[in-house]
């Protein structure tokens, strides 16, 4: 069931399909979440953006811990224990950040062009 545009309550100015893709191509090409920030879907972006940021600082702990490894070893210390683990979880939680920056981006863009449709329909005049 679709309601008339008549009807709906808008609380925000809607986004312009250049917002949207705009927004679209920061989340998917830049940082997922802040896409999502600045196409006022705060909830969203800021889940999505604290995800990237923990598997970011996941992923450089592990090539930290890595590179301090490989330098212990170089010295003839004995081995230390993998964290592998460490960089396995945070390129997952980036990638599902990600990806729920895509799922946001493509309902940016969908919502875009359907308000766009719907700026283009001349209001319809009271019978008489």
């Amino acid at each position: 069931m679709h309601m008339r545009a008549s009807f709906r309550r808008r609380t925000t100015k809607p986004l312009s399909p250049s917002q949207a893709r705009n927004s679209a191509l920061i989340n998917q090409l830049a940082t997922p979440g802040l896409g999502s920030l600045l196409a006022r879907r705060y909830v969203a972006g800021s889940g999505q953006l604290l995800l990237a940021l923990a598997g970011f600082a996941m992923v450089t702990g592990w090539f930290g811990a890595l590179i301090l490894k490989m330098y212990n070893e170089i010295q003839g210390n004995p081995p230390s224990k993998s964290v592998a683990w460490l960089g396995e979880v945070g390129a997952l939680a980036f990638g599902l950040a990600w990806l729920w920056a895509l799922f946001t981006s493509l309902s940016l863009i969908r919502e875009a062009r359907g308000d766009e449709k719907e700026s283009n329909v001349p209001p319809q005049l009271p019978r008489t």
